[in-house]
C-alpha cells in the first residue's frame, strides 16, 4: 500500500507514520489499514485474512455443516449437494416467502450455500478480497458493505427471478465494488490497485456465463452496485473517535443486530408447528 495519506485538516499529503501534521500541526490518528498486520498462511498459499473475515467464514462453514446434516437426514441431499427444500427451510431467498413478509430471507440467504464447490469458491474469494477490504475500510465499514450488498443483491434477485437463491457471492461482489469505488475516490493511494479488482469482476462475469452453472447474476449485480455506492460514500477511516467513526460503528452494530434478528426469525420459522 502507498505510504502517503491526506491530512484530514489541511488536506496536505503526509506519511502513515505521522501523528502530527507537519503543515498544520494538528494531531492525526491511525487509519484502520495501519492498525492491522494480518499473518500469511502456509507461506502465502492461503491469502491473508483478518479476524472479521475469519468470523464470517466460520459462520458460513458452520451453517453449511448444519444444513448438510439436515439435508442428509431428509434423504434428499448430501454433503456435496444440498436439496432445495432444506435451503428453503433454512432461509433461502424465495419470492413467495418474501411476499408473505419473510424479509429476513434477504439476509439469511447470504450465509447459505448449495454445495461444497459453491462454498469453497466463495470462501477462497472471501479470504482474498475480504481481508483486503478489512484492511482498507476497517471492520465497521466492511460489515456495512457486506450487509448492504447481501440485502440489496438478493432484493434485485427477487425482482429479476422467483427462483430459489443462496450464497455469499452477492456480498463478495459488493466487496469488489467497494474496493473499486475506493480506487476512484482515493485514487492517489489506491488507484494502482484498480486493475486487480477489475480482474476480479471480470472473473465473476466469466464464471457467471459458464454453461451448466446456476448463477444468480441479478444478485451479483445488485451486490456490486450497492457495495460500490457504500464504499464510495464510506472512504477510509482517517481519524479515531470522530463523529463519522461513531456513525459507522453504530451502523455496523445495527447490521449485526439485524443479522441476529434474521436468524432468530429463521429459527422460529424452522421450529414452527407443522400441520
Amino acid at each position: 500500500m502507498d505510504s502517503r495519506r491526506m491530512c484530514p485538516h489541511c488536506r496536505a499529503f503526509i506519511t502513515n507514520k505521522d501523528r502530527v501534521c507537519p503543515y498544520c500541526n494538528e494531531r492525526v490518528g491511525e487509519r484502520a489499514i495501519d492498525r492491522r498486520d494480518p499473518t500469511p498462511l502456509l507461506g502465502g498459499l492461503i491469502p491473508n485474512a483478518g479476524f472479521t473475515t475469519f468470523i464470517i467464514l466460520f459462520l458460513n462453514f458452520g451453517i453449511y455443516v448444519a444444513s448438510s446434516i439436515m439435508s442428509m437426514r431428509t434423504g434428499n441431499g448430501n454433503f456435496m449437494n444440498l436439496d432445495g427444500e432444506t435451503l428453503f427451510e433454512l432461509g433461502a431467498k424465495y419470492n413467495p416467502a418474501l411476499a408473505a413478509g419473510q424479509w429476513w430471507r434477504l439476509v439469511t440467504a447470504g450465509f447459505l450455500h448449495g454445495g461444497i464447490l459453491h462454498i469453497f469458491f466463495n470462501s477462497y474469494a472471501l479470504l482474498d478480497i475480504g481481508s483486503q477490504v478489512e484492511e482498507a475500510f476497517g471492520v465497521s465499514r466492511m460489515l456495512v458493505i457486506y450487509f448492504v450488498s447481501t440485502v440489496c443483491g438478493f432484493y434485485v434477485s427477487a425482482l429479476w427471478s422467483s427462483s430459489l437463491s443462496v450464497g455469499a457471492s452477492a456480498a463478495l461482489f459488493g466487496l469488489i465494488g467497494g474496493m473499486l469505488a475506493l480506487t476512484i475516490r482515493e485514487h492517489r493511494t489506491f488507484g494502482q490497485y484498480r486493475s486487480y479488482y477489475v480482474r476480479w469482476a471480470i472473473y465473476g462475469v466469466i464464471y457467471a456465463i459458464l454453461p451448466g452453472l446456476h448463477i444468480d447474476n441479478a444478485a451479483h449485480f445488485g451486490g456490486f452496485v450497492s457495495g460500490f455506492a457504500v464504499g464510495y460514500v464510506a472512504g477510509t477511516p482517517k481519524l479515531l473517535n470522530t463523529w463519522s467513526e461513531t456513525l459507522w460503528r453504530t451502523a455496523s452494530w445495527i447490521c449485526i443486530l439485524l443479522t441476529a434478528v434474521s436468524f432468530l426469525k429463521m429459527y422460529l420459522w424452522f421450529t414452527r408447528p407443522r400441520t
